[in-house]
């Protein structure tokens, strides 16, 4: 859907996604690959299960692979987890304790929220993230409402019973409402999806007008964690600057910019893409940690690019 910007509005319709959530879980499947292994993996459960109908949401555009075949067939298992090498809020022996969590359902809303990771990882370096991904969509739901749900417990270790939860959804966000209402932390769950707002856009577009977009999701992230706010305001104000730029881009190449269309997991650098988390304890020098302690998550200085933005 988030690839049909040629053909526009009659193209970009998710609703049958909430058709299936009105059925029995006991006929009902409903899977969103964020890459073609996951996909793969993906088939292989669904060919295998009999007497349900399986919905499997996929794109017939190229895409980046995030997964090994053996890792994807382990997320599908898992029906969600955790985006180990995005997230860096992996304290080792320490409590893990992440500032945001940052989930995402369907190939092009993963995307942006990694791209969106990428920024505030760059950006606000202190901000400790975790990164989810749902392939199951039923996941989400009590294991008493389907066979795919998480138990409580299970579903309170990964999105928190208390952290801010910024979710970018491939369709309509008030199903995630739906599904995750009996959940502890709803409360502080706010979903970003379709909001009807299709158009004759190119890719970047679509997903800005519709807010799923990285710029969107870092604004997000500082409205909603309680140590940044004002603190990260000249976060906010470039990300509102991206916007502008990049939609006054689309509007006189026809096209996204290069850096959106060419995008790549670069927040480590060259290299392997997956890096072994790091102790929480050695990520603060020992003053940022005493003024942490005292005031919250400060922002790094930022140096002064080359262009001058």
């Amino acid at each position: 859907m988030w690839r049909q910007d040629h053909n526009g509005f009659t193209h970009q319709d998710p609703g049958f996604i909430d058709l299936a959530g009105n059925k029995s879980g006991e006929v009902v499947r409903v899977y969103l690959p964020p890459d073609a292994n996951c996909l793969l993996a993906v088939a292989e459960e669904a060919l295998v299960e009999t007497n349900v109908c399986n919905i499997i949401v996929s794109d017939k555009q190229k895409h980046l692979q995030y997964m090994t075949l053996d890792q994807a067939r382990a997320h599908v298992a898992k029906g969600i987890g955790i985006v180990r090498w995005a997230s860096n809020d992996d304290c080792g022996t320490e409590p893990d304790d992440p500032d945001v969590v940052l989930a995402c359902a369907g190939d092009i809303p993963s995307k942006e929220t990694l791209a969106a990771v990428e920024i505030l990882r760059r950006e606000i370096p202190q901000l400790r993230i975790r990164v989810l991904n749902v392939v199951k969509l039923f996941a989400l739901t009590q294991p008493s409402e389907h066979p795919h749900g998480l138990s409580d417990r299970d579903f309170d270790s990964l999105f928190t019973t208390d952290k801010p939860v910024i979710f970018n959804f491939h369709g309509y966000p008030w199903l995630i409402h739906r599904l995750t209402y009996r959940r502890t932390n709803h409360v502080n769950m706010h979903v970003r999806g379709y909001k009807e707002k299709g158009n004759i856009n190119t890719p970047l577009e679509l997903a800005m007008n519709n807010q799923i977009d990285r710029f969107n999701l870092v604004i997000d992230v500082i409205d909603r964690v309680p140590t940044l706010g004002s603190r990260a305001a000249h976060v906010k104000e470039r990300m509102k600057d991206e916007i502008i730029r990049h939609r006054a881009y689309a509007h006189t190449h026809g096209m996204d910019a290069p850096e959106v269309t060419g995008w790549r997991w670069n927040s480590t650098g060259p290299g392997d893409p997956r890096p072994t988390p790091r102790s929480c304890r050695h990520e603060r020098t020992a003053a940022q940690q005493s003024e942490a302690a005292h005031t919250g998550l400060l922002c790094r200085p930022r140096p002064q690019r080359p262009d001058g933005r």
